[in-house]
Parts: structure tokens; sequence; C-alpha cells
């Protein structure tokens, strides 16, 4: 087909991909900011996010760090071999990677243990209220969207934002010497692994996104990815704004009801 993508450049450059996918990163990029920038980070590095803080960011965070091979799962579903390029470069990708989301959740259960959330609470405690944003997104848009879609935000948006602030971390000596030397590569190694595994995945999943629309993709389905995008951005920025003020739902709810 006349509008086919093929990859030319290398992966990690924006310039390889097409000029629509390039306006829609563009689009995207100040709610992206608003997570890879948001006070959080800050907070969980110079120690002031406080325990409540830490135990909405664990215990929240938790349910899409569970169920991201189930999204990934959902989106193969999706997949049928040899009825496009795009088709057949999702399955493999989706078939080879599932696995190792499958691990990271073991590597998040001894990171929130080293943060002092037991494991029980995490595997089994509710997750606080205003946390589930992003769960319930990445459940849906994988679900009941199509493919294109559902790798846009789950595999390119999220796992793309979480591999920068995952690096804000991991490289801060600061946050590494909040845990005892003795454990700590095994605590942190989900950090360590998000901060350079996701470096090529997000990558990955927009060259995708790319071979499944095209070159020439309608102006809706355009619209419709970055929005999905967007989406993914806003609801880790809201799940970070539960960590930094645990109690602003609740007053906003007072305030609205007075």
């Amino acid at each position: 087909m006349h509008n086919e993508f093929k990859l030319a450049g290398p992966q990690t450059e924006l310039s390889s991909y097409p000029q629509w996918a390039q306006d829609m990163v563009a689009d995207c990029d100040s709610t992206k900011r608003s997570v890879i920038e948001h006070p959080l980070w800050g907070s969980m590095i110079d120690g002031t996010l406080g325990k409540t803080g830490v135990t909405h960011f664990m215990v929240g965070i938790w349910p899409v760090i569970e169920r991201f091979p189930a999204y990934m799962a959902q989106s193969l579903l999706k997949t049928r071999f040899g009825r496009s390029d795009g088709d057949n470069l999702a399955r493999r990708w989706l078939v080879r990677n599932i696995r190792v989301e499958q691990n990271h959740a073991e590597y998040w259960v001894n990171w929130a243990e080293g943060a002092g959330i037991p494991r029980e609470q995490l595997l089994h405690g509710l997750a606080p209220y205003g946390t589930e944003t992003l769960a319930n997104w990445c459940e849906e848009v994988s679900k009941t969207d199509t493919l294109a879609a559902g790798i846009a935000a789950t595999n390119y948006a999220v796992e793309g934002a979480t591999g920068e602030w995952s690096q804000l971390l991991f490289q801060s000596t600061r946050y590494a010497e909040r845990f005892p030397e003795k454990g700590r590569a095994g605590t942190l190694r989900w950090l360590q692994l998000h901060a350079a595994y996701d470096d090529t995945h997000p990558w990955e999943a927009l060259e995708i996104v790319c071979t499944l629309l095209g070159t020439k993709p309608s102006a809706d389905e355009v619209v419709h990815i970055g929005e999905c995008i967007k989406r993914s951005y806003t609801s880790m920025r809201l799940l970070a704004d539960r960590c930094i003020e645990p109690n602003r739902v609740f007053e906003v709810l007072s305030e609205a009801a007075a």
C-alpha cells in the first residue's frame, strides 16, 4: 500500500516517524511534562513525602503493575497473524514482552516492602481512594479500543513517562541511600530495570502504532490516538497528585458539599 510505514532511520529519533506522529508527540508533550516534572519525585528523593504519600504511591500504582501483562494480552487478542505488517509486528513484540512484564510485579513488591509497605497490604489491601483512575483507564483502553490505541496509551505513554520518572529516582544517590545498603540492589531492582529497559520500549511501541496506522491515517484517527495518550498522562498526574496531597480529594468533596 502507498501509505505503509517502514522505519527508515534510528528507532529512538522522532524524525524517523511520519509527520503526523511527530506532530502528535509534540502536542502531547506538555501533558507528559506534567507527569515528569511533578513534585512527587522531588518529595520522594528528599524524604518529605510522608508515610501516607508513600502508601498511596506504592499501593495506588500496584493494580497497574500487577495487571500490565493483562493489558498487553488484551492487545494480543486483537492481532491476527498475516493480516498486516502492523499486526505481525505487534504480535511478535507483545508475545516476547508479556513474560518480561510479569517479572516486574515481584520487583515492585520488593520495592514496596523496602519502603515499609507490607506485602499483605499491597496484595490484598484496597487502592487508596482517588488512585484508581490510571488502572481503570488502562483496562478500558486495552479491552475496548483499537489495537493502536491500546498500545499507544499503555506501552507508549505509560511506559514512556514511567521510564523518565524512574530515571529521576534511580539516578538519585540521595534516594538510594534511604534504603539499607544490604539488600538495596534487590529493593531498587524495579527502578533499575525501568530506568534502562523502558528507554527503548516506548519507541518500539510507537513504531508499532505507526506501522498499524501508516503514513496517512485519517485526522480523526490521529486525534483519537493523541487523546488516548494524553488521558494516560493525565491519569498518571492525578495519581501523583493524590500521593503528594493525600487529603485533597476529601477537601474538594467537602468544598463542593458546602
